[in-house]
């Protein structure tokens, strides 16, 4: 089953973290946001919930270190709070 999204919205903190990444990281996780909005449950996104004081937030994967941090605002709109390494999450 696919869960397409059809809006995210983005805090500043996102797009300025987002404007530090290196351009071959821009471009990967452009990539990946395409196909986050077919289907945010894509295997290759590896998208999961997180725990403890962020258990309301989930996260998918760009590549092997770089993440993207969200939460659902309902069933296809998301909010994207932040993009970086697993340094994200403290």
């Amino acid at each position: 089953m696919t869960r397409p999204i059809h809006r995210i919205d983005t805090f500043a903190r996102f797009e300025k973290e987002f404007s530090r990444l290196p351009g071959y990281i821009q471009q990967l996780a452009n990539k990946k946001d395409v196909l986050f909005r077919q289907d945010a449950f894509h295997p290759s996104l590896e998208t999961h919930k997180l725990g403890g004081e962020m258990k309301d937030t989930w996260a998918y994967s760009v590549n092997k270190h770089y993440r993207v941090h969200f939460y659902f605002v309902d069933d296809h709109t998301v909010m994207y709070v932040n993009i970086g390494t697993h340094e994200i999450y403290k």
